[in-house]
Order: structure tokens, then sequence, then C-alpha cells
């Protein structure tokens, strides 16, 4: 008789099959992580758990240690400003606009800019008065040294023996000038006739010397005379506007007399035979320079002509066509020119 000592309540189980019905098969590795656990078990627990709603498979952004920055609000943007109507054209003043307030930096600056460039456009416009300026302590010397030279200097200086011209005929041909005589130096009385001696009559006759030349082909002469004067700058700019202003160089009663030389080409050369003629008033020096011109084979000229008329383009006449005006005009020119020359060589006299 077998006697049962299980506890009352607990259920009896099958009893062991043979080893000849047991399988071969072996049993499953109970799992490491859990303890094996009834499948039914199992799902009674998953059905207590509320899944909830299900939800779209969205993208996980990827992890990062850096915070992201904190968003900048955007800037406020004013409103535009409405558009001004375009003002009417009207030549009446309109009110004034509101000018706005300056910069005292900008305007200091502005008004240094100013005063540099009044200052560089008043030196430069100084320089060029300085440089014009015919009553500068130069120009005065100049002055004063030429009223003495009629006796101060050798007469070959002021009258050279052999005069060049080049370019100085007609048509731009060089011509050559000899002197034959030289006049003593004497007073206007007997040089000039008696209305020319009047309009030089306000700056005063001190001397006159004259030279008679004749052209390389001796068919002409000239005579050429220098006039000193006893007047002041002021007084012969005078004189000179007035021989500009009333044409008087152009005047047939107011040309020089000739310096005739007896015994060769100018034996001839009388007031008669005058046909071009110049009277130049210098205003840097007190001197009017003269020259008059003429055939030396003594012919008479019934209509003159002064040099400026007689080298006119497209002039004509016996003046013009012998080139008797290119050597009146020839001859004054380089007599003028040495006058000068010498005047700023020539050291100031003393007082």
């Amino acid at each position: 008789m077998t006697t049962d000592a299980r506890p009352p309540g607990t259920p009896r189980l099958p009893p062991p099959a043979p080893e000849s019905e047991r399988s071969e098969a072996p049993a499953p590795a109970p799992s490491p992580l859990a303890p094996e656990a009834p499948a039914s078990r199992l799902r009674s627990a998953l059905d207590l758990i509320d899944p909830g709603p299900v939800l779209p498979n969205t993208p996980i952004p990827p992890r990062s240690s850096t915070p992201p920055p904190p968003e900048i609000p955007p800037l406020p943007v004013a409103p535009p400003k409405p558009l001004l109507p375009p003002e009417p054209l009207s030549d009446e003043p309109g009110p004034l606009r509101p000018v706005p307030a300056r910069r005292p930096g900008r305007v200091a600056a502005a008004a240094v800019c100013v005063v540099l460039g009044a200052g560089l456009l008043g030196g430069a416009a100084a320089g060029t008065w300085l440089d014009d300026d015919s009553d500068g302590p130069a120009a005065r010397s100049n002055y004063t040294a030429a009223r003495d030279l009629w006796h101060s200097v050798p007469v070959d200086t002021l009258f050279p023996r052999t005069i060049r011209g080049t370019g100085a005929g007609p048509g731009g041909a060089d011509r050559e000038w000899t002197r034959i005589a030289v006049a003593p130096d004497g007073d206007c009385a007997d040089a000039l006739d008696p209305l020319l001696l009047k309009v030089l009559e306000p700056v005063g006759c001190a001397r006159m010397v004259r030279a008679t030349y004749t052209d390389a082909t001796a068919t002409s002469v000239t005579t050429v005379g220098l006039v000193f004067t006893q007047a002041e700058p002021a007084a012969m700019t005078a004189l000179a506007n007035r021989f500009a202003n009333e044409k008087l160089g152009d005047r047939p009663d107011l040309m020089p007399r000739t310096y005739p030389v007896k015994g060769g080409v100018a034996a001839a050369f009388g007031d008669k035979q005058r046909a071009s003629w110049t009277v130049r008033v210098l205003t840097d020096a007190p001197v009017v320079v003269t020259a008059v011109s003429g055939f030396a084979d003594g012919r008479a000229i019934t209509t003159p002509q002064s040099a400026e008329q007689a080298t006119a383009d497209g002039a004509s006449g016996p003046a013009a066509e012998a080139g008797l005006g290119h050597d009146a005009k020839g001859i004054a020119d380089n007599v003028e020119r040495g006058l000068r020359k010498k005047a700023a060589a020539s050291p100031e006299p003393a007082p």
C-alpha cells in the first residue's frame, strides 16, 4: 500500500514516462535575461498596457551637444514715406524749404578750402600784375636811363652802320640797309614840321637825333629819328593814347622831315619826296621814334601812305609796290629795339 505524502490540495502529477518513450530532442536553454514565463501570462500583461493613438513616422533630429542659438526677433520696418507731388515751375518766389543744420567740422573745412583757393588765385594774379607793372622799379630805372641815351652812348649804338631786317621786306623777303649819314643832334624845331611839333608839345622836346639809310640797291632812302622828351610816363601814355584814338599816325600832315645828304644817293631827298612814314610814341621810355622813306632818284610823291597802310595786305600805290613802307617800318623797328636794349643795360644815373 502506497502512502501519498503531498499536502492536501496539491494537484497530482502524472507519472514519469518510461525512458524508452522519452524524446531525444534537447530542451531549450533558458533565457539569461529573464526567467521563463508562461505565454498566457505575457499576453495578459500586454493587454493591460494602453498603446494610445498611433503617431506618424517623424524623423528624429540628431542630438547635438551645442544648444541651438536663440531666435532673433525681426527688425521693425518703417512704413514707406508718401511721395511728394512735383513742384510746379514758376518764376514767382515760393516758400523757402527748411535748410538742414550743417556740421561745424564740414563748414570749417569748406571755409579753409575757400581761403586757400582765394590765396592761390590772388597770389597768381599778383604775380601777373607785378610782371606787367610798368611802374615797377626796373621799369622806372629803364625809363630814367633812356632819357640820357642821346648823349651817353656812341652813335653806332643808336644807329648801327648796317641794319639787317630778316623777313622785313615785301612778302617776307630779307632786307638790308646801310647808314650813309648822321645828323648833328639839335632841337625839334628844325627836324619836325610845325604841326607835328605842336602835337608833341605836351611831352616837351629835349633833343632829337637822326640818321639816313639806303637799301642794298640804293633805290630807296630812309631817315630815322629819335625825339627825346621831358615827359614822365603818364604824359607819354596820354600822348600814345591820343595817337591811337585819333589815328594821328596816318595823317600826311604829321609826317616827319627828311635828312638829305649832299653828294650822295639822298641828296634829292626832300619834303616832296616823302612817300611813307611812321611815328611811334613809346610809353616805357621818354622817346618818340620817327621814320620817313622815299625814292633815291628824287621823284615827287603826290599820294604818300603811312607805313601801316603801305604794308597792309593788298595795298597798292608807289610806296606799297616799291616796299617803301617796309623800309620805314623795318628801320624804325630795329632802332627801337636797340634803344630798349641799351636802356635796360645802362645803370641808373646817380641822383
